[in-house]
């Protein structure tokens, strides 16, 4: 049975991904922060795990809890949003909030699970945005946001050296109607999950370390 990982997994494209996995008899492991999400993935059937990505000792707890697992499909869902552009400069709280759910959390993330991907020589993705794009760059909105994406790019590069038998991917999961990406946006979160597990399940050694669309698009750093 293909066993999955998915890192932030209470709402939004994480659950999706958790009730599609599930729907196909993947063994689904899955983190939330809080009771209700705990709740939510229970109810879908996948072992729920308490992980907050933003606190080092939370995210330590994954070796042991995860001891003995080989993991086929590892996805780090997790991240949050600031849309303030370049002309409000980010309080320190502000940043340390963005920074550490999105770039310090994966960096953590990265040697308690990349281990047990290569024992399955499976995939693990990192949820980045193509707002992450240096040379797509064309506005400074939601600039911190950008920047710690841009981040999380360089966490999966450096990575796959170190891991060389797990195929590391930065996805895009495209404009999707969650809170972050809001409901005027363009896709689905079913519609981007469907078209994520084909390009996923897809992965060669040929896709290490690069940075794909959801629908299997390679974006540019």
């Amino acid at each position: 049975m293909t066993t999955v990982l998915i890192i932030g997994a209470s709402r939004g494209i994480g659950l999706e991904l958790v009730r599609q996995y599930r729907a196909d008899n993947c063994r689904v492991i899955a983190t939330a922060r809080y009771d209700a999400g705990l709740q939510a993935l229970q109810a879908l059937g996948a072992q729920a795990l308490r992980v907050d990505v933003a606190k080092p000792a939370s995210v330590s707890a994954l070796d042991w809890q995860l001891d003995g697992e080989k993991i086929d499909m590892a996805l780090y869902v997790a991240g949050v949003m600031d849309r303030a552009s370049a002309h409000t400069p980010p309080t320190q709280e502000t940043f340390d909030h963005v920074m550490h759910a999105n770039v310090m959390g994966a960096m953590m993330v990265v040697p308690q699970v990349a281990t047990k991907v290569e024992e399955a020589n499976g995939v693990f993705a990192f949820f980045s945005s193509q707002m992450g794009s240096l040379q797509n760059t064309r506005s400074s909105d939601a600039a911190l946001y950008r920047i710690s994406k841009a981040a999380l790019n360089m966490v999966v590069r450096t990575a796959q050296h170190d891991y060389p038998r797990a195929r590391m991917v930065a996805v895009h999961p495209g404009w999707v109607q969650t809170d972050m990406g809001g409901m005027q946006a363009t896709l689905t979160p079913t519609q981007s999950v469907t078209q994520l597990r084909q390009t996923l399940a897809s992965l060669t050694d040929v896709h290490k370390g690069q940075f794909l669309s959801y629908d299997g698009t390679p974006l540019p750093w």
